[in-house]
């Protein structure tokens, strides 16, 4: 009896244990967790080499830039010497019937006995031009005294007053790119007013109609406005180092506001003064610039240059033998593919000095010398 009992013990104590030890049947089973060999460290990159041990940052300073002189100072000394333009213009209406149109412009007093300076397309067609200064005084202009040079935009009026403020000339040579100007004028009509900026570059040449480009001038981000055509750009001196002339009006532009630098200028309006027009060299030929359709219906054997669409009998180009017709590719040793190129090499030459012309005739490439003489009077 004991022996089946310790039978019956042994067989129930092993039915327990295989309950136990058997996975899967909802019981807790402890695993050994996989050993697995760590993967080897990375070979460190190797330090770079010093650009200079003994380098230190550079020691604090004193930070403070130079005080610029007064803009109100500059402008309260230069205002007196600017003036108000209003000119009246009859123009035509689509039946052709005449209107007044009123327009605005600004100027400059260059001499104390009333000569102002301004710009060509201000007073151009104007039937009565007003000079208002700065203290108030308006002056009618004499129209048939206004001397102008529309090529490069530049009018002269003249008007009956003395012991005007008369303003100093700068020296565009000695300007630099960022130096500080200040255009003051007749911005929009409604009084003189003055706009702050710097010069954003030098030599800057720019179409401004058909045919007519303006060279050497100053490009500024002081504002410009329609009003201010004529008008002094000055720098901190108070020196005038401009004529305010144009501006780039385009979506998305900003400051890009032009003047005709003074020393082209004065030289023109020492003629204009002098003499009531400017002299320059002249061929006596009506020009055109070669494209494709002058080819195709001239059967041009270039595709490029100045078409001769005219020449003066007994000016010099008749003279030197060239005729209607020819293609002029060089002139005083330059190429030229454009009426604005050819005039400006032509005005750059001397009157009565030889000057090279090199021009197609049909299929053939000439060469002759001219004689320039001097632009007939207006």
């Amino acid at each position: 009896m004991k022996r089946l009992n310790l039978i019956v013990l042994f067989v129930a104590l092993f039915l327990i244990l295989s309950l136990v030890l058997t996975p899967g049947l909802g019981c807790i089973t402890i695993t050994t967790p996989e050993i697995t060999t760590p993967p080897p460290a990375e070979t460190p990159a190797p330090a770079p080499e010093p650009i200079n041990p003994a380098w230190t940052p550079p020691i604090t300073t004193d930070n403070q830039t130079s005080e610029l002189p007064s803009i109100a100072d500059v402008v309260a000394l230069v205002k007196p010497s600017v003036v108000a333009i209003t000119t009246e213009v009859v123009s035509y209406d689509f039946f052709n019937r005449p209107y007044t149109q009123e327009g605005a412009g600004s100027g400059w007093i260059i001499d104390e006995d009333g000569i102002v300076v301004t710009n060509n397309h201000v007073v151009k067609g104007a039937r009565t031009i007003t000079v208002t200064t700065d203290s108030g005084d308006a002056y009618t202009a004499d129209i048939s005294s206004v001397s102008t040079d529309p090529l490069n935009d530049i009018a002269i009026l003249k008007i009956d007053a003395h012991g005007l403020p008369a303003l100093d000339r700068g020296d565009t040579s000695r300007l630099r790119v960022g130096d500080w100007v200040i255009a003051i004028g007749n911005a929009l009509g409604q009084g003189i007013r003055a706009t702050e900026g710097i010069i954003s570059r030098k030599g800057v040449n720019l179409p401004v109609s058909q045919g007519q480009t303006l060279y050497d001038l100053i490009e500024t981000s002081a504002a410009i406005n329609p009003g201010n055509s004529g008008g002094p750009l000055v720098n901190l001196a108070g020196e005038v180092i401009g004529i305010t002339s144009a501006k780039v009006a385009q979506i998305g532009v900003e400051g890009m506001g032009y003047a005709i630098g003074i020393d082209t200028a004065v030289p023109i309006i020492q003629e204009l003064v002098n003499k009531g027009y400017v002299t320059r060299p002249w061929l006596g030929v009506g020009l055109y610039t070669v494209n494709q359709i002058a080819v195709r219906q001239l059967r041009l054997s270039i595709d490029w240059g100045v078409l001769l669409v005219q020449v003066v009998e007994g000016a010099p180009a008749g003279q030197a033998g060239l005729k209607e017709g020819d293609v002029i590719v060089g002139i005083g040793g330059e190429p030229v593919t454009n009426v604005q190129e050819f005039t400006r090499f032509l005005h750059a030459s001397e009157i009565g000095q030889p000057l090279e012309i090199k021009y197609w005739r049909g299929d053939k490439e000439y060469t002759t010398t001219v004689i320039p003489t001097e632009s007939p009077h207006p």
